[in-house]
């Protein structure tokens, strides 16, 4: 089974749909680690089409905006202003959707989802103290992971964490080769924000059967989502910060 992993859209429709361009046709089964909504200007059109097209999809802490106004006391002030419109902006139906969405960690196939951590959802997994907190208690050798919005993870090799890198700037895709022996959390990196230096938006192609992990990243049109952005009247970093991965 081939699997299409994907985190973080945060309601970017133009990279989402880069990526499943890019992606055609080397996938069988589609999963998200979360954040289906926030940041973007495109809510509605982004779940219309998870709804009908993700087989497996937990929420993320911007999707979690959904179940109370209690939520958005832990959000920053411009997360907070794009939660507010996308709340105005949803549809009842979507709205439900991304209500019910289940809480990681979720089984898939063999190995498991996570929105940040583990262990807290909304934990982001940076530090080594966190990583081996959290390789102690997975209880599969493979986990996918976001929040971070950084593409990479971590592996552990004899309870020893070292951490992977993505794709670098001159290529655009790289491939991990995972070994039997080992334990994995990988970030398959965020579709609509990436935050690692890189705008391209970053997804990951997982084979279960020749059990490799391919890391991708598709360039697509940052100046029409920006120009969506402003006419929505969202903050304007959001729009800035897409076109320098930040």
């Amino acid at each position: 089974m081939r699997f299409l992993i994907l985190s973080d859209i945060h309601a970017n429709w133009e990279a989402l749909e880069a990526v499943l361009s890019s992606a055609s046709g080397e996938y069988d089964r589609i999963v998200c680690c979360g954040d289906l909504i926030g940041y973007g200007p495109d809510p509605n059109r982004v779940v219309d089409w998870v709804r009908e097209n993700v087989a497996t999809v937990i929420r993320g802490n911007h999707d979690k905006v959904t179940l109370g106004a209690e939520i958005l006391e832990w959000f920053n002030p411009v997360a907070k202003a794009a939660a507010i419109w996308t709340l105005a902006v949803l549809t009842p139906e979507n709205c439900r959707y991304v209500q019910q969405l289940p809480k990681g960690p979720l089984a898939v196939d063999g190995y498991q989802i996570v929105h940040g951590s583990p262990l807290d959802e909304d934990e982001y997994l940076f530090g080594a103290e966190e990583v081996e907190q959290a390789f102690a208690y997975l209880d599969r050798d493979l986990t996918f992971f976001g929040h971070t919005h950084v593409q990479g993870g971590f592996t552990s090799t004899r309870r020893r964490a070292r951490m992977i890198s993505g794709v670098r700037w001159d290529e655009e895709s790289a491939a991990l080769d995972l070994n039997p022996d080992d334990v994995y959390l990988i970030n398959p990196g965020a579709i609509g924000q990436p935050r690692d230096g890189d705008p391209r938006a970053a997804y990951v192609l997982y084979d279960t059967e020749d059990r490799y992990v391919l890391y991708c990243r598709q360039e697509y049109d940052i100046s029409a989502v920006q120009a969506k952005i402003r006419r929505a009247g969202l903050p304007d970093i959001l729009a800035e910060r897409l076109a320098v991965g930040q």
